[in-house]
C-alpha cells in the first residue's frame, strides 16, 4: 500500500473517532463543547505524532513554531478530557484496514508481553511496587500484544498494571474478540495452559506453544516416549468431576485429565453438585520434541497437521517468534515508548496506543519501500530508526511521499541473520522529564 493511501487511512480513522467524540470524552456534556484552538481531532493527531522531546518542544514542532501555538498547560487540559479508548479505537480501525487483504491467508501471530516503567506513583495501586531489600519504589505497566510476524505489525494490545497483570486472560480476550478468520498463535513457555489452548481451539485457530520440561508443566502429566525427539498425538478429555468411574479413567493419562475448581477453565462448569452429569471437554494436539542445538532440546504443543507441519517446520515457525521481541525493542527505543509526556496513567495509556499506531504506520511504509539490490556481501534493509523519523514528518505533512521513499531507500543497514550476541539484561529504567530541554 502506497504511503499516501496509508496516511489517508490513518487520518480517516482519526476523523471518524473525532466525529463521535462524545463517546470518548470524560464528560460528553461539557468537554469540547466550545470552539477552541485545540479541538478533539488536533489533540489526538498531535499525540500520535509525538517523539521523545519535552511537551513544549513537541508542540513547537507540531504547530510549525507559530507564535500563537498552544501552551503545554492548555494542551494538558485538553488531553485530560479524552479517554484512552479513543486511541485504542483508532489503532483497531487502522490495523483492520491495512490487514484486509490477508483475510484469506493464515495469519502467523506471536503473543508476548513487555514491562514498561512509568513515573513512581504510590496512589496507582495496580502498578505500584514498594520495593524491597533497599530498592526504591517504582511503578510498572505491562503491555500484552499480538504481533503479525509476516506483516510485522501489532494486531491487538491490552495494557495492565503489573500488580494485577494476567497474561493468560489478556491472550484469551485478544483471541476471543479478534475478527481474524484464520491464524496461528505462537507463544513462549509463560502461556502454557489448557485454557489458552481451548480458547484458540474454539476460535478455529491454531497454536504453537513452547512448554516446560520440568515437573510442573503439561508434559509431566503425559506418558511420552523416552526419546530425545518425538512427535505424539494426544486427545485429552478434561473434566472437573471426580467419581469412581472418572478416577479409573484418569489412569489413562494421555486421554483423561482432572481439572480442579481452583484452576481456571472456561469451557467446563466451575462448580458441580453430586448429581450433576459428568462433562468432558476434548483438546486435540500434538506434543513434539526436537533438537535446537547439540545440547539443547525444546518441547512444543500444537494442533497443526503433522503432514503439513513436521518437526523441522515447527522449529522454523517457533524461531520466527523472535520478531515480537525485536518489535518491543523498536517500539521502546525507536518509536519512544520509554519517554512519556505525563505521569498520569490515563495519559500514558493514550501514548502507548499512539506509539502502537505510529509503529504500524511506519512499518507498513518501510516494508513497501523498494531497496535496490546490488552485488554486496549482505542483503540490506531500511534503517528503521531513520524510517520512523521521516514517517513522522510525512504524517505531520512536512515531507512528500516521493521524498519519504527516497530517504528511506538511501538509509539502509545490512541484514546479518546468523549474528549472535550475548543477551545483556539491564535494570528497569524510567526516563524522567528533567533531561528533556525544550
Amino acid at each position: 500500500m502506497k504511503p499516501k493511501c496509508l496516511k489517508k487511512l490513518l487520518l480517516s480513522e482519526i476523523k471518524a473517532v473525532a466525529e463521535k467524540s462524545d463517546d470518548f470524552c470524560i464528560d460528553s456534556s461539557r468537554n469540547f463543547s466550545r470552539k477552541r484552538k485545540l479541538p478533539f481531532e488536533i489533540v489526538v493527531k498531535t499525540i500520535i505524532g509525538m517523539e521523545s522531546g519535552s511537551l513544549t518542544k513537541e508542540l513547537i514542532d507540531a504547530f510549525d513554531s507559530k507564535p500563537d501555538l498552544p501552551t503545554a498547560s492548555a494542551f494538558v487540559q485538553q488531553r485530560s478530557k479524552i479517554k484512552a479508548e479513543a486511541f485504542k479505537t483508532i489503532f483497531d480501525g487502522f490495523t483492520s484496514s491495512i490487514s484486509k487483504n490477508n483475510d484469506s491467508k493464515m495469519r502467523v501471530l506471536a503473543v508476548d508481553g513487555s514491562d514498561i516503567q512509568i513515573a513512581t506513583n504510590p496512589d496507582d495501586l495496580s502498578s505500584f511496587h514498594p520495593g524491597a531489600n533497599g530498592q526504591k519504589p517504582y511503578n510498572l505497566l505491562h503491555l500484552n500484544a499480538l504481533f503479525d510476524l509476516k506483516q510485522k505489525i501489532y494486531t491487538d494490545a491490552i495494557i495492565q498494571g503489573r500488580i494485577d497483570w494476567n497474561e493468560h486472560s489478556a491472550l484469551q480476550k485478544m483471541v476471543d474478540r479478534s475478527n481474524i478468520r484464520k491464524a496461528l498463535v505462537i507463544a513462549d513457555r509463560g502461556y502454557e495452559s489448557y485454557n489458552n489452548m481451548a480458547h484458540i481451539q474454539e476460535k478455529g485457530w491454531y497454536f504453537l506453544i513452547r512448554i516446560k520440561d520440568g515437573r510442573t508443566g503439561i508434559k509431566e502429566g503425559l506418558v511420552l516416549p523416552k526419546l530425545d525427539e518425538f512427535d505424539k498425538n494426544i486427545s485429552l478429555k478434561l473434566t472437573r468431576k471426580q467419581t469412581k468411574e472418572t478416577k479409573e479413567l484418569f489412569k489413562d493419562k494421555n486421554h483423561y485429565r482432572f481439572i480442579p475448581s481452583t484452576v481456571t477453565f472456561d469451557y467446563l462448569p466451575q462448580k458441580l453438585r453430586k448429581h450433576d452429569p459428568t462433562e468432558f471437554y476434548t483438546l486435540n494436539f500434538r506434543i513434539v520434541r526436537f533438537k535446537v542445538t547439540d545440547e539443547l532440546y525444546e518441547t512444543v504443543l500444537t494442533n497443526l497437521d503433522s503432514d503439513a507441519y513436521p518437526p523441522n517446520k515447527l522449529k522454523e515457525l517457533y524461531a520466527s517468534r523472535w520478531g515480537i521481541e525485536t518489535s518491543f525493542r523498536d517500539i521502546k527505543y525507536t518509536i519512544g515508548m520509554l519517554d512519556f509526556h505525563s505521569k498520569k496513567v490515563m495519559y500514558i495509556h493514550q501514548e502507548i496506543y499512539a506509539h502502537l499506531i505510529m509503529y504500524n504506520f511506519a512499518e507498513m511504509i518501510t516494508s513497501h519501500v523498494v531497496i535496490e539490490k546490488k552485488q554486496r556481501k549482505y542483503t540490506y534493509q531500511a534503517n528503521f530508526s531513520v524510517a520512523v523519523h521521516v514517517c513522522r514528518l510525512f504524517y505531520q505533512g512536512k515531507t512528500t511521499s516521493p521524498d519519504l521513499e527516497t530517504i528511506i531507500s538511501r538509509n539502509i543497514i545490512p541484514v546479518r541473520p546468523e549474528r549472535h550476541r550475548e543477551r545483556k539484561l539491564t535494570a528497569r529504567v524510567f526516563h524522567g522529564f528533567l533531561y528533556r530541554v525544550a
